[in-house]
């Protein structure tokens, strides 16, 4: 009989026991995100609250979770909530802004030292690589959440009551009036995406453009759409990388593709600007998501979402592309705010299409872009992030002798 109640009594031992370390690692990840506001709530009852008033909790499913977000948040949370076994309660966009203001430091932890440490040049083949992971998903798939344009870059609200339609087409007018685009200039867009800007370019200014981009599903879709246009014996798009641009041009843009270069493939990218753009007299914009200071981009979402990704800081594009180049920075414009506009508006139109996506994907997908398209939208908005526009030129050329044109919208040149 005595020895019939012992088992009994080590298996209550044993879960209260358990219990206490539950509860220690909870209030150990409470203490992580307490500055946020949010609480903690585990699969066995057990919760703890942050100093004040709550926002909202982490609700954490199983034991490994738990430790995965203590050993490893930035890349065990993406994980975690993409599979399921970490979720949110609460108002989704509050708690995720919310720990994104909380993780905002100036010390770097050892994982994004190692980071900024083996940050290395992509080759050929890795870039094809990375890009095709998140590009080449299906045209199908952008077509739910983006403008008609299909432009995946900040957009531009002249208005608080702007469209992302309109938004999207006054950053591309934008961009043209920012290099002073004529009608005789000729233009290189490196990394053209669907090719929204180049037709843009040569419908309204009547530019002739040579278009680069190694996403073969975006090209494809851009030829097509130059074809059915009238458009393609004014924008040749090319299906090449970067660094295998050739021929002279006026003009030089780049929107949204400094990113996936690689700080360590700078250098290339400023030899390819060199040889390409007029020495006299051209013009170049670079449009990217960039820091104020070196700092890796977060681990879920260089492993998960951007594979080779850096985010730039102003001084890594001045003195590693520019001033080698030859060419001066004539203007600097933060869109910080607007692409949080932008964020928020993709991330409404991606939850109305939530149902469709699943049947295309699976439900871990559903999240992980719920997840992406959230934190990239409070990192902007928190300041995590910054997206600068650079307008730049030889030293001795004046593009322009106030801004006041481009602060306002101008009827652009219509195509003859």
């Amino acid at each position: 009989m005595a020895l019939r109640s012992v088992a009994p009594a080590a298996e209550r031992a044993g879960e209260e026991a358990q219990g206490g370390l539950d509860r220690a690692l909870a209030s150990a990840l409470q203490s992580t995100i307490a500055g946020a506001g949010i609480g903690v709530e585990l699969w066995n009852g057990v919760k703890t609250s942050p100093p004040g008033t709550s926002s909202g909790a982490l609700v954490v499913r199983d034991r490994r979770a738990l430790l995965g977000l203590l050993l490893d948040p930035d890349l065990q949370f993406g994980d975690l909530y993409s599979e399921g076994r970490v979720d949110i309660r609460g108002d989704f966009g509050t708690v995720i802004d919310s720990l994104s203001r909380n993780a905002r430091t100036s010390r770097l932890s050892l994982r994004e030292r190692w980071a900024l440490l083996t940050e290395h040049a992509a080759g050929l083949r890795a870039a094809r690589r990375n890009i095709h992971s998140h590009y080449d998903i299906g045209n199908e798939f952008y077509q739910l959440w983006l403008d008609r344009e299909l432009v995946y870059t900040c957009a531009y609200y002249p208005s608080p009551d702007a469209t992302l339609e309109e938004a999207q087409t006054a950053k591309l007018d934008l961009v043209c009036r920012k290099v002073n685009l004529q009608r005789t200039d000729t233009v290189i867009d490196a990394g053209c995406g669907w090719g929204a800007l180049a037709l843009h370019m040569a419908r309204r200014y009547g530019v002739r453009v040579r278009a680069y981009n190694i996403s073969h599903e975006q090209i494809a879709f851009a030829r097509t759409r130059a074809s059915r246009e009238g458009l393609a014996d004014r924008v040749e798009f090319v299906e090449d990388d970067y660094r295998n641009v050739a021929g002279r041009c006026d003009v030089f843009v780049s929107v949204g593709m400094l990113e996936h270069v690689g700080l360590r493939n700078f250098p290339t990218l400023s030899q390819v600007i060199k040889r390409t753009l007029d020495p006299r007299t051209g013009r170049g914009l670079l449009h990217f998501i960039g820091r104020e200071r070196h700092r890796p981009l977060n681990a879920w979402t260089r492993r998960r979402i951007f594979p080779g990704a850096y985010v730039p800081t102003l001084a890594d594009v001045d003195a590693r592309v520019l001033e080698p180049a030859g060419f001066v920075t004539l203007d600097i414009e933060n869109l910080r705010l607007h692409y949080a506009r932008t964020l928020d508006d993709w991330w409404e139109r991606y939850e109305r299409a939530v149902p469709r996506v699943r049947e295309m994907f699976d439900e871990r997908f559903v999240r992980m872009w719920r997840l992406y398209l959230a934190g990239s939208r409070a990192a902007f908005a928190t300041g995590w992030l910054q997206l600068f526009q650079i307008v730049f030129a030889p030293p001795d050329l004046a593009v322009r002798w106030t801004r006041d044109e481009l602060c306002s919208a101008r009827s652009a040149v219509e195509r003859p």
